[in-house]
């Protein structure tokens, strides 16, 4: 049996160590120790693509922003998926990991970076989306581990009130808002509808034909009409009308 080889390494923003490994044909990616992604589990980044994109199905020439390069899984389902005239921005933080994409992991996807739809850019995604008013008809995120940050804390500008109410601005009227995550997060939910979007969350599998692992992608739009079917509605809590005080049934007078 081959041995898991590491083969690059870099540091994050906050000095973490992000290792790549290669196991025969796979791939993994780790973060101080912990596994952040593996090529035989991306069953859940192709779902992030096919539930953000559901709506440009014949659209001739959309505009999409994709948030975290990662392998290049949520990119090749995009690109399938998307008219030859469409354009797809990638948004990556990292410079090694593009290196990586270009080197080692191109083959994972067909090369998917060669496209000439593609457009890369490199830095901060929450200064990207900001200067991107009203430029996208999809923005698919998949940052770090979801809204639950492992790799940057400065990802956490990305899935608070700032950067969600930044990606609003850069959507197109009847554009949809994607969010792949890790775990769940009713917080998080409530986010997003506080920030005037209709939601949708769906419980994806990590990889195909696996029940025991599973991950999240929320489907976020001011247009309730063009989120995909299926998944679940999160509500925001009833206000308590009552302001605190506890009501008293008072018996009517005889």
């Amino acid at each position: 049996m081959k041995p898991r080889v590491r083969i690059a390494s870099t540091r994050t923003p906050d000095g973490g160590e992000m290792l790549l490994y290669q196991h025969d044909r796979d791939f993994s990616i780790t973060i101080n120790g912990q596994d952040l992604m593996h090529s035989r589990q991306h069953e859940s980044e192709q779902a992030l693509a096919r539930l953000g994109c559901s709506h440009l199905a014949g659209r001739k020439a959309p505009s999409i922003l994709i948030g975290g390069l990662g392998m290049g899984y949520t990119l090749r389902q995009a690109l399938d998926m998307l008219s030859p005239h469409a354009q797809v921005v990638v948004g990556e933080l990292l410079g090694a990991v593009v290196e990586w994409n270009l080197e080692f992991l191109g083959e994972l996807n067909d090369q998917p970076l060669g496209d000439e739809r593609v457009d890369l850019k490199t830095g901060d995604i929450v200064e990207l989306i900001s200067r991107s008013r009203n430029r996208f008809d999809a923005i698919l995120l998949d940052v770090d581990n979801g809204p639950s940050v492992m790799t940057d804390s400065g990802n956490r500008r990305l899935y608070g009130r700032e950067g969600i109410q930044a990606c609003r601005r850069a959507l197109r009227k009847q554009g949809c808002l994607a969010v792949w995550s890790a775990e769940s997060s009713k917080n998080f939910e409530q986010l997003l509808m506080s920030c005037s979007f209709h939601v949708r969350r769906f419980r994806v599998s990590a990889y195909k034909g696996s029940k025991a692992q599973s991950r999240f992608v929320w489907v976020a739009s001011e247009d309730k009409s063009i989120l995909p079917r299926g998944g679940g509605e999160p509500r925001l809590p009833l206000k308590n009308t009552s302001r605190g005080k506890r009501r008293v049934h008072r018996p009517a007078k005889p």
